[in-house]
């Protein structure tokens, strides 16, 4: 007997799927992530494992998912299109594993196969004697629909097999193929930038937009779009008998089939599930969308002789990974402060988990992104997190608005000292005007210490919050007014403690001219500016005097950055903020040492140009760019292959990564110093 309440919610759940897959399906307009799709289904999984007796024709658990438009002919597969059930983890996937040797004992013997779960649309492609006849859509795994006229304009789609006319390769009378239709993240990305700038409407993600490019009415819409194609599986073969799914991979792409080049055939499950897990860890590099990898039963045979259960085969299991994409309830706007005065809005959410962390803050970018997407308070918002990257909100689901939503205002004040905020004309930000304002000061010391400036070891985030909430610092030349006393009034400080920091900030008075005028955060100007001004002018009483016309004559100094130099020295606040740190003592000059050409060839990294990614342990970036520019290299920001050297620090970036494909030599900070030594 099946309790009432257990009843009441496997209904809720038939409804809710039903809905959730009519909404992803057939509208390409989901209104929740992947992620909270499968709890729901998993969910009604277990009821009716424990309840067999609500397992109904009509279970979305008993169907692959979809529906077949009315707009489109429909296409009867030769064979079932089926899903895939999930492990979401390497211990699901050990569990599916042993679950399958105690079905057939062969498994202990046979091989798998790895192969990427693409994030697009499911196509099947029927080809006679070699030619393409006909394309669908998987619709509801048995029919399809017809979008052979679209499918055609695909470039990467095999028009007639095979491509290559000398390949000595046997052509089946009969075939047909399944594969995925996406869009490369990188090209998508292109196309929405091209339509915002034309004025017109953008996409949310590649996958959606791939299924509505495909199932569009209008052929020329679907021939602009930068569609490709994935192909991984035959439906159906006639004349050609395939012993494996290696096999299968490798004839296909005999034929001339774009197939996945990361998959791979591994001996164990052991190995198969180590491949899945490296793979999560490095998926954004990855030209497609993917949610996780497909492991499969190597073995024709035994992958036919497991069967299926439900709309699952038994022989291969989709290893998900944590949510990129997830949705949540957007709650509020709040806005920062940052330490030019730029307002900056941030998304505070209802807490969800995306990409394996809980997170409650998301970015928003700009508060022309909140307009252009029709972002209100209380919306339903999708959001993204890959890899490490920042979560941030990708665009409201409207269709589950409700009314109460409400309208994001541009705040006329800022939110942390209530003065003014204003946009200059023609910028998209808006600035607190407040140069006294506590979040731009403690913005601004955090930047004027770090490591990439004046490096005062032990002088933090933290720190800085600390000093000026207590009323210590009013700017930053303040820094080299701090003495033992009052460091001994603060919280957490004891002699040590106080020694160490004023012997680092002592040391910090001796940083050259180009470090400091990095550290004073003027607009425009970073770290590889403020050494082209200061290797030209040599001392701050030379750029108090400089002009417009004296900046833009140095290689590399715009017209508008140098503008906002000379704003920056014209105005009388930071006149006497240079003034107070002449008299502390904070008067750095810049030496240059000319070298001729003959002298530079005779350098050790002369002609070799370098990339920086990561935190270095020694040595801020500032300061290996330095010693790479000492010894004659180049430093550039961009991995390419006329790169000679890719140095690695801590937690290195997709740089790295680029740098592996590309065959570029990968050093760390003991092997640059190295190649000078030796």
């Amino acid at each position: 007997m099946v309790p009432a309440n257990i009843s009441a919610r496997v209904a809720e759940l038939h409804e809710a799927l039903h809905r959730h897959n009519y909404q992803y399906y057939v509208l390409q307009a989901p209104i929740i992530s992947d992620l909270e799709f499968d709890k729901l289904l998993r969910e009604l999984q277990g009821y009716e494992a424990d309840f067999p007796s609500l397992i109904s024709p009509d279970s979305p658990t008993q169907r692959v998912g979809g529906e077949v438009s009315e707009k489109f002919a429909k296409v009867a597969h030769p064979g079932p299109i089926l899903s895939l059930g999930n492990a979401f983890g390497a211990e699901e996937a050990k569990e599916w594993y042993e679950r399958i040797l105690r079905l057939d004992d062969r498994v202990e013997n046979v091989d798998f196969t790895v192969e990427p779960k693409i994030d697009g649309l499911t196509v099947v492609l029927h080809y006679e004697n070699g030619v393409f006849m006909q394309g669908a859509t998987r619709g509801n795994g048995e029919i399809g629909e017809d979008i052979t006229a679209n499918l055609r304009t695909i470039a990467a789609l095999p028009l007639k097999l095979p491509i290559d006319p000398n390949a000595k390769v046997v052509v089946p009378t009969r075939l047909v193929v399944r594969g995925e239709a996406f869009m490369p993240v990188a090209e998508f990305d292109a196309m929405n930038e091209k339509l915002k700038a034309a004025g017109e409407k953008t996409y949310v993600n590649p996958r959606n937009t791939a299924s509505g490019a495909l199932r569009n009415l209008d052929t020329k819409v679907t021939a602009s779009r930068p569609l490709t194609l994935l192909c991984y599986q035959i439906v159906l073969i006639e004349g050609i008998a395939l012993d494996s799914q290696w096999e299968t991979l490798n004839y296909l792409k005999s034929l001339g089939f774009p197939v996945p080049a990361v998959s791979q055939l591994f001996s164990n499950i052991d190995d198969a599930v180590a491949y899945c897990e490296e793979w999560g860890e490095k998926r954004s590099t990855l030209s497609y969308e993917t949610d996780g990898m497909v492991i499969k039963v190597n073995e024709n045979a035994v992958y036919s002789d497991l069967g299926i259960v439900g709309k699952d085969p038994r022989a291969a299991v989709a290893y998900k990974y944590p949510a990129q994409e997830v949705t949540t309830t957007l709650n509020d706007i709040g806005v920062n402060v940052g330490r030019t005065g730029v307002l900056t809005p941030y998304a505070i959410l209802e807490p969800v988990e995306v990409g394996g962390v809980v997170v409650r803050q998301a970015t928003l970018h700009n508060f022309d992104f909140i307009f252009e997407k029709d972002i209100r308070i209380g919306d339903r918002v999708l959001i993204k997190r890959a890899g490490e990257v920042i979560p941030y909100v990708i665009g409201p689901i409207v269709d589950v608005r409700t009314g109460a939503e409400r309208v994001f205002e541009i705040p006329s004040v800022c939110p942390v000292c209530g003065e003014p905020a204003e946009q200059p004309e023609g910028e998209v930000a808006v600035y607190c005007v407040n140069a006294s304002c506590p979040a731009q000061l403690k913005r601004n010391i955090e930047h004027f210490v770090s490591r990439g400036t004046l490096d005062i070891d032990g002088f933090g985030e933290k720190l800085a919050v600390q000093l000026v909430d207590e009323g210590l610092l009013a700017d930053v030349a303040d820094v080299f007014t701090l003495d033992k006393e009052k460091l001994l009034a603060l919280e957490g400080f004891g002699d040590k403690k106080a020694d160490n920091l004023l012997a680092a900030i002592e040391v910090a008075k001796t940083r050259p001219l180009d470090r400091l005028l990095s550290a004073l955060g003027v607009k425009g100007v970073g770290d590889v500016a403020a050494r082209d001004l200061a290797n030209a002018f040599g001392s701050f009483d030379a750029l108090l005097t400089a002009t417009v016309d004296d900046l833009v004559a140095i290689d590399g100094i715009g017209q508008i950055s140098a503008q906002f130099v000379v704003d920056w020295f014209g105005r009388p606040a930071n006149q006497k903020l240079l003034e107070k740190l002449r008299v502390l003592g904070v008067w750095p000059t810049q030496v240059v040492i000319q070298q001729t050409e003959a002298e530079q060839a005779e350098l050790p990294f002369s002609g070799q140009t370098f990339v920086l990614t990561g935190t270095l342990p020694n040595w801020s970036r500032s300061e290996a760019k330095s010693f790479i520019e000492a010894n004659g290299g180049k430093v550039t920001g961009s991995v390419s292959k006329k790169t000679s050297y890719v140095v690695v620090g801590e937690s290195p970036g997709s740089k790295a990564t680029k740098a592996e494909a590309l065959g570029i030599q990968i050093l760390d900070e003991a092997a640059l110093r190295r190649l000078v030594e030796n």
